[in-house]
């Protein structure tokens, strides 16, 4: 039985001008409705698991969809919500007037995130408990068709991978935040603990 994380593409959304916290809301909901760039290589061992894959679910976002469409293009997938990236704070009251580029508001606002700041969004913990939930549906589609991948986001996938390593499967690396990268859980301890 395996799992494989991979990340999507890189955004057809590429954006370095500065801007409001407003704004950056704004340009987010743009690049979740956004697609991905089409590379001339996919990394191999990416497109080795897909094409191998029994069963590929993705997140609801385009860029996730968009992937899988692009790795393997005749296969059919099935797309869920609750494999979204985690989200960020939409609002913070001491930076009226600042103005930084999109990379910038997501490190800023990330790393608020991180150390607890979750205002107008999902917070941490529930976002690990998001993910404990779609570890749980992986690993029951991984029993009913062995080889299973989904194409996700960064952080969301991160966390998932957690869960799974928790749940007694072995990755093959450590989950990474690198555009189509896959990261592979087998399980490896016959007395793993799968309904735990």
């Amino acid at each position: 039985m395996e799992i494989t994380l991979i990340r999507h593409g890189r955004s057809t959304l590429t954006n370095k001008d500065k801007m409001t916290l407003k704004e950056f809301n704004q340009w987010v909901e743009k690049y979740d409705k956004a697609g991905v760039l089409e590379e001339d290589v996919y990394p191999l061992q990416t497109r080795k698991k897909i094409e191998q894959a029994n069963q590929i679910l993705t997140s609801d976002f385009k860029r996730s969809i968009q992937s899988a469409e692009l790795l393997h293009p005749n296969a059919t997938s099935i797309s869920d919500s609750l494999f979204r990236e985690t989200e960020l704070p939409r609002s913070l009251p001491i930076v009226k007037g600042i103005k930084l580029n999109p990379g910038m508001w997501a490190v800023l606002l990330r790393c608020l995130w991180l150390a607890g700041y979750s205002r107008d969004c999902e917070s941490m913990k529930e976002a690990k408990t998001r993910a404990g939930k779609a570890a749980e549906v992986l690993v029951e589609q991984a029993k009913k068709h062995f080889s299973v991948v989904l194409i996700g986001h960064g952080f969301l996938n991160r966390f998932i991978g957690n869960e799974l390593h928790q749940k007694g499967l072995k990755r093959n690396e450590r989950t990474s935040s690198k555009h189509w990268h896959a990261t592979t859980y087998t399980l490896f301890n016959a007395r793993m603990q799968l309904n735990h």
